[in-house]
């Protein structure tokens, strides 16, 4: 094992979770293109295409060693996220959305990381509905954990090619790419790229604290 402490002036060890989703894919290019990281850990469930500053471990996540190597990073970006439909139940949503963020965040924590950024949602509240109560909850429960540079970023709509279609999201981001100027900043839709860009620069660039990014403060 190296005991050779990491320093963040030798480039940040990022460990990215939800790699194979629509922020996280842009995460990862921009990732793997920025300079000031050396090593992007990014556990999946299938593979990704191999990068020399790539570690990815594969995994189904069910089980969640404490002592995994790729607990051991200097910042971590969560933007682990499902669907109810795809969740299938609510308690299976909460399991991803909620439950697997925090214990990662627990591990990453214990190993010595300094920096989360948490792509989190839009209106998250603990008097929302189901899905935004969630989102407030994953947010507290990181919150509790004590990283001295916290960031949750909370996009509206996200604008991006999923490969699953999202029948709901479809009809929204058509009728807000129509009404366009005629919506509030805060609730048009948010690029992923532009998502990314703001979940990479929180990480790589940690400010002491804990901020929350609103969606129309998301730079494009």
């Amino acid at each position: 094992m190296n005991t050779h402490h990491h320093s963040p002036t030798d480039g940040v060890r990022l460990l990215l979770l939800g790699a194979t989703g629509a922020v996280g894919q842009q995460v990862l290019r921009q990732a793997l293109a920025d300079s000031r990281v050396v090593t992007v850990l990014a556990p999946t469930r299938r593979s990704l295409p191999g990068h020399p500053k790539l570690e990815n471990p594969l995994t189904d996540f069910t089980t969640l060693p404490d002592d995994a190597f790729y607990w051991t990073a200097d910042a971590v970006i969560c933007a682990l996220g499902t669907t109810m439909k795809m969740a299938g139940s609510q308690a299976a949503f909460a399991a991803i959305d909620r439950d697997l963020p925090m214990a990662i965040a627990a591990r990453a924590r214990a190993r010595g990381a300094r920096t989360f950024v948490l792509n989190s949602s839009l209106g998250a509240a603990r008097s929302g509905t189901f899905y935004l109560r969630i989102k407030a909850e994953v947010e507290d429960g990181i919150r509790q954990l004590g990283f001295p540079s916290y960031t949750v970023v909370r996009p509206s709509l996200i604008d991006a090619q999923r490969t699953e279609s999202r029948p709901g999201e479809v009809i929204g981001l058509a009728i807000a790419r129509m009404l366009g100027p005629l919506v509030p900043r805060r609730y048009r839709p948010v690029k992923s790229d532009a998502i990314a860009r703001t979940l990479l620069r929180s990480a790589v660039d940690p400010q002491p604290g804990e901020h929350i990014i609103e969606s129309e403060a998301i730079g494009g």
